[in-house]
């Protein structure tokens, strides 16, 4: 086999995987479009409610476990688990601190898929800078919260448990950034915006607003889609970050 057949059976294995695993990932939009449908300002907490919200991230569970098994238990499947958890939690107000503790569970797990071997450690002087921004703006955006933290009710617990989340949050994006695959790296800028919105809005910094939880939703959806894909190509076009960086 010479290299134009090695590079066309290479191009033919690319294109039946990325339609195999958008066949696969089919029910999570489905699910995500079904929510966002039914949502209304008025929808009240229930368990069919915590059901519908927390089912994309179960099924995009699913599609991580079918494609990578076992070793991903521990990783971003894992880590979709506890999101989906965290989901249920959110649905009910008084559930807050426990939501976010599922979640603070689900950027560990995530933060250690991308430590392993399957994602290239990419360093620089470029990835260094994005760190430090990184840094410079989660420590920021805490240090704005603050004060209305201590407004809240639980403050006590409110103000410690939401700065170790911000850091806990902040590494997972930084490790993303160490990877060599976009989808890994936009799906943790996209969690943060949208934990960020949310933050602003459960904390009585902006007044959530029509489109307020919408944004919330899309964002998190989105990133929670784009983590799953990168996970389930770790092993493939292991520089398309750095072809990304270039162009």
């Amino acid at each position: 086999m010479d290299i134009l057949e090695t590079h066309a059976y290479d191009k033919r294995k690319r294109r039946n995987m990325s339609c195999a695993l958008f066949v696969s990932l089919l029910p999570f939009f489905l699910s995500s479009a079904l929510y966002l449908y039914l949502w209304t300002p008025d929808t009240k907490a229930s368990l069919m409610t915590a059901g519908v919200k927390s089912a994309p991230a179960l099924l995009l569970a699913a599609v991580v476990l079918s494609w990578k098994g076992g070793q991903s238990v521990m990783g971003v499947a894992g880590g979709l688990v506890f999101s989906a958890v965290g989901d249920c939690c959110l649905v009910w107000p008084e559930l807050f601190l426990h939501g976010m503790g599922a979640f603070a569970v689900a950027h560990l797990l995530y933060s250690l898929s991308f430590l392993s071997s399957r994602y290239t450690a990419y360093t620089s002087s470029f990835t260094r800078f994005l760190y430090l921004i990184l840094t410079v703006f989660g420590g920021g955006f805490y240090i704005y919260l603050f004060p209305f933290l201590q407004k809240a009710p639980d403050s006590h617990l409110l103000t410690p448990g939401v700065g170790i989340y911000v850091l806990l949050i902040t590494l997972m994006a930084a490790l993303a950034f160490r990877t060599h695959h976009v989808p890994t790296l936009l799906g943790s800028l996209s969690f943060v915006v949208s934990d960020a919105s949310l933050a602003l809005q459960v904390f009585n910094v902006v007044q959530p607003g029509q489109y307020g939880h919408i944004v919330v939703m899309v964002t998190y959806y989105l990133a929670q889609l784009l983590i799953a894909v990168g996970d389930v190509k770790a092993e493939e076009n292991t520089d398309d970050f750095s072809k990304w960086k270039r162009s």
